[in-house]
């Protein structure tokens, strides 16, 4: 008798629990399948005048992506008196935040009564220029930084991370590192999916662009180098080697892959070759930040590359002859200026593949196929 009573109630016990599995165990599977999936974070690293804005904005205009433009500006306008070195940690913590939607690391940095207005180039985000954070065009439009301003100013601060949270992909374009390992935080950290795409640009046309910008970059160049080291007809060129010693490092270290967590996150791209290839090098970038290509930036990425524009304005991004104005450097850089440029980047050109150039009649004479012949990919 009892024998019996306990053989029923295992068979109870038994029926009972293939009800539960039968019941309950595929919904947990469907709750699993539906969970929002993870964001992507995109580093668009590089430095000052090395087409970085433009790269920015082929990951700005897309619809599926929360930009920003050089976040940690606030970090170095606040903190000026320090080197970058120094300062590397605070703008790691600063990006940190932002690509986890987090924007009261701001409060360190801009007042207690900001608007989303206030915080550097917010306009070059198309993010706030649609909703959430501005309500006058739709998420899928191409917007120009020229109508969000006029438009989308007045918006409260809160939108910013409002906005931040909706979106499948979070990029940041940076220009305030120098050292890959400073990242190696953020690259382990299992609250973030980083992916790093460090743009470089021939050092010759870097340095004839700030030529042209030498008193914007005035305080960014004090930070890089010191002061002191920023002043006489050298001063430029202690900067430049600054910049070129850290894509060397930079590219070394994430090209190695050592460590292995680097693998398949880094990416070098040359902005010569988007250029050359706008729509082959776009579609390259997307995959590797896991974005569609649809054909409305198809489209967008052509024109903006292939308009009649010389690219006058330094900080503009509007519609230009881009493989044109990448190479101005050639016709308007002395070549005594180039000889030097070549001599303190000369290890970041090899690395990089930019062919140097011997003499002024090269300079004039040399084919654009043979000067991109070491750097074509």
């Amino acid at each position: 008798m009892v024998k019996s009573r306990r053989v029923q109630v295992v068979l109870l016990v038994l029926v009972v629990l293939s009800f539960l599995l039968i019941h309950f165990l595929p919904c947990s599977n469907n709750a699993h399948m539906e969970e929002k999936p993870s964001p992507v974070h995109i580093l668009i690293l590089s430095s000052w005048r090395s087409g970085s804005s433009f790269t920015g904005q082929i990951f700005s205009q897309h619809p599926s992506v929360f930009y920003l433009m050089e976040p940690a500006w606030h970090v170095w306008v606040t903190m000026y008196q320090n080197s970058a070195k120094v300062l590397h940690m605070a703008v790691r913590d600063l990006v940190r935040s932002v690509f986890l939607c987090d924007m009261s690391v701001f409060d360190a940095y801009m007042s207690s009564q900001k608007k989303k207005s206030d915080l550097f180039q917010w306009e070059t985000s198309r993010a706030l220029c649609s909703p959430p954070a501005c309500d006058s065009f739709s998420r899928s439009d191409i917007i120009t930084a020229g109508n969000c301003k006029t438009i989308c100013g007045k918006y409260p601060f809160s939108k910013v991370e409002e906005a931040c949270k909706t979106y499948s992909h979070v990029a940041i374009k940076e220009v305030r590192f120098f050292d890959l390992k400073v990242l190696y935080p953020l690259l382990t950290d299992p609250s973030l999916n980083l992916k790093i795409i460090h743009l470089v640009r021939d050092p010759r046309a870097v340095f004839r662009s700030r030529e042209n910008t030498m008193a914007d970059l005035k305080r960014d160049s004090n930070i890089v180098v010191g002061s002191q080291k920023t002043k006489g007809e050298m001063g430029p060129y202690n900067t430049m080697r600054v910049i070129c010693k850290s894509h060397v490092e930079i590219y070394k270290a994430g090209s190695q892959a050592v460590p292995s967590f680097l693998k398949d996150r880094y990416l070098l791209v040359r902005y010569e070759d988007i250029v050359r290839d706008p729509l082959a090098r776009a579609a390259q970038m997307y995959r590797f930040a896991e974005l569609h290509f649809t054909p409305e930036l198809q489209k967008w990425v052509h024109n903006i590359t292939h308009g009649k524009g010389h690219g006058a304005q330094a900080f503009d991004i509007g519609s230009r002859d881009a493989l044109r104005v990448s190479q101005a450097w050639r016709k308007t850089l002395p070549f005594q200026k180039i000889e030097k440029v070549q001599n303190v980047c000369k290890d970041a050109m090899d690395l990089l593949g930019y062919r140097l150039v011997q003499s002024e009649e090269e300079q004039k004479n040399m084919s654009l196929d043979l000067l991109f012949a070491q750097n074509s990919s």
